[in-house]
């Protein structure tokens, strides 16, 4: 096979597990901790890299999805709030980084307004899941979340184990079609779209959620964000794809965009007021720090252990209302109004809520639904879906990298 800027060779997998090792689609920079001649920074200079360590919980309660919009100086950003110098937040987040205890940290966008993107639910062969799931790591940019979910074989759906999101750039095709090609080369038995028609909740800050007692909320219901697309001119999509991938440890200082903006070939103020304009088309999400949440990367262990995908069903016309309702309880790290659920018992809101303990996933739960009963919400179906492994990396959404794509994957492996 010719190189090409998706292909490298694999030389990790494990083959008697892995769809292939001749192809590994990439997107920008890798999904995954970065491996750096400063691995050992952390321990060489005896900074602290839990995230139980008091100053690195006051620097995590912000950096993870406190600072929302485009910063010119995102780091100071992170120091007005948690109190704590500039040069400190800096050097503990490098440190977490190098460490493997923060994944990344990088100006995240709202997808949902670049591309068409859908939750995508798939059934398949419980033999052909594992293979299938690290095609979806591996080989599609345009998969975003892929993670293996059980539920009570009794749950409409329960067959349905495999959930992943996908998002496809306007004027690139369409969902359907982007799944058609992944459903062929995984050898999926079939798959069910979930697009979604509103966002209550979207921002995974498990460090502030700790501790929370079931049925804490904000004061009022979540405001819905539509999921309307925006058009961008050239100038837009050269910042908004260079500002959304993860900095480098190099790139860890006070003014990142200066580098980004060198890199792109633009001074620093033509590439930031582009951004603050990308801000105002409301495409930027937050500067956002994440965590290693499963795996444990210190002694005291992960971050979080469970993770439960909630669904409800509700009369129809009150999807907002009871969405409003969902998104507002803070425990929520995701809460849309999606369609196409007539498999799960026709729900049309659905969650996700981690925590350590599933009991308290659980008891977060029952808060919910005793506050939807007691709002004149009648819940006509819910379930819950459980993670048990999960791979979570940022969506591409370049519409020329997608038609790039949509040339290697002809190459692509396909599962037996």
């Amino acid at each position: 096979m010719n190189p090409s800027p998706f292909t490298t060779p694999d030389t990790t997998t494990n083959p008697s597990t892995s769809p292939g090792n001749s192809l590994k689609i990439k997107s920008g920079f890798p999904g995954r901790a970065i491996p750096s001649p400063g691995l050992f920074y952390a321990a060489m200079n005896n900074i602290p890299t839990s995230p139980n360590d008091p100053v690195n919980t006051d620097i995590l309660l912000v950096a993870e999805d406190r600072i929302k919009g485009f910063r010119r100086l995102p780091f100071h950003a992170i120091s007005e709030q948690c109190g704590h110098p500039v040069p400190v937040v800096i050097q503990r987040l490098k440190a977490m980084m190098e460490a493997g205890v923060v994944r990344r940290v990088r100006q995240t966008l709202l997808a949902t307004k670049l591309a068409q993107g859908a939750l995508v639910a798939w059934s398949l062969p419980e033999e052909k899941l594992d293979a299938a799931f690290d095609w979806m790591k591996e080989l599609d940019p345009f998969t975003g979340h892929v993670v293996l979910r059980n539920t009570d074989v009794a749950n409409p759906g329960a067959n349905y184990r495999l959930w992943t999101t996908v998002k496809v750039p306007v004027g690139c095709g369409t969902p359907e079609e982007h799944c058609g090609i992944l459903k062929r080369h995984i050898g999926a038995d079939g798959y069910v779209l979930l697009p979604a028609r509103g966002v209550f909740a979207l921002g995974v800050g498990h460090m502030r959620r700790r501790g929370l007692r079931p049925g804490e909320k904000t004061p009022e219901p979540a405001p819905m964000q539509e999921t309307k697309t925006v058009s961008l001119s050239e100038l837009e999509w050269k910042v908004l794809l260079s500002v959304k991938e993860q900095l480098r440890p190099e790139e860890m200082v006070e003014d990142p965009w200066s580098l980004r903006a060198a890199r792109a070939g633009l001074e620093t103020e033509e590439y930031c007021r582009t951004a603050e304009e990308l801000d105002r088309k409301q495409v930027i999400g937050r500067f956002a720090t994440f965590l290693e949440h499963v795996r444990a990367k210190t002694d005291d262990g992960p971050v979080t252990k469970y993770n439960g995908l909630f669904h409800w069903t509700v009369p129809s016309g009150m999807e907002i209302r009871a969405g409003a309702e969902c998104g507002r309880h803070i425990c929520m790290t995701h809460c849309y109004w999606r369609t196409g659920g007539d498999v799960f018992g026709g729900a049309q809101i659905m969650g996700v809520v981690h925590g350590l303990e599933k009991d308290a996933v659980l008891e977060h739960k029952a808060a919910i639904d005793r506050h939807l009963e007691a709002s004149g919400i009648p819940i006509l179906h819910t379930a819950v879906f459980w993670g048990e492994r999960s791979e979570i990396k940022p969506s591409e959404i370049s519409p020329e990298l997608y038609r790039k794509w949509m040339e290697e994957v002809k190459k692509a492996p396909v599962l037996q």
